[in-house]
């Protein structure tokens, strides 16, 4: 079965600039909701079937960065694929707002954050 890639996330410390900058890098549209901490959806102009993402603020040190977030079925099994090929969990699977689903994040051997969306 595929797991593709279907959602992005771009977090900062400044968020406000990077909405502005990749807006305007990319003719993006970015809209901030003031109830998520000025987190904003982002609607890249491509359509029907492209991967939309957000652009947030980050919640604690060290999660400034940008993340895919890729398809599954099953959020626990996958971190538990993913710790006995050597990641780690960095985020147990959540509740996302207004019935987007589940999420979890992990980090692959080298670190790098990658996450799951079911």
């Amino acid at each position: 079965m595929a797991h593709p890639v279907a959602f992005f996330e771009v977090l900062s410390p400044d968020h406000e600039r990077a909405q502005k900058f990749y807006a305007e890098l990319f003719g993006w549209t970015v809209d901030a909701d003031p109830e998520m901490g000025g987190y904003g959806l982002v609607d890249t102009g491509a359509g029907e079937g492209a991967i939309g993402g957000g652009i947030g603020p980050v919640d604690e040190p060290g999660e400034a960065g940008t993340t895919i977030y890729v398809r599954v079925p099953d959020l626990d099994a996958a971190l538990e694929r993913a710790a006995a090929l050597g990641g780690a969990r960095l985020v147990p699977p959540t509740d996302l707002p207004g019935g987007y689903g589940r999420f979890a994040i992990l980090a692959d051997p080298d670190g790098n954050r990658v996450g799951l969306w079911a």
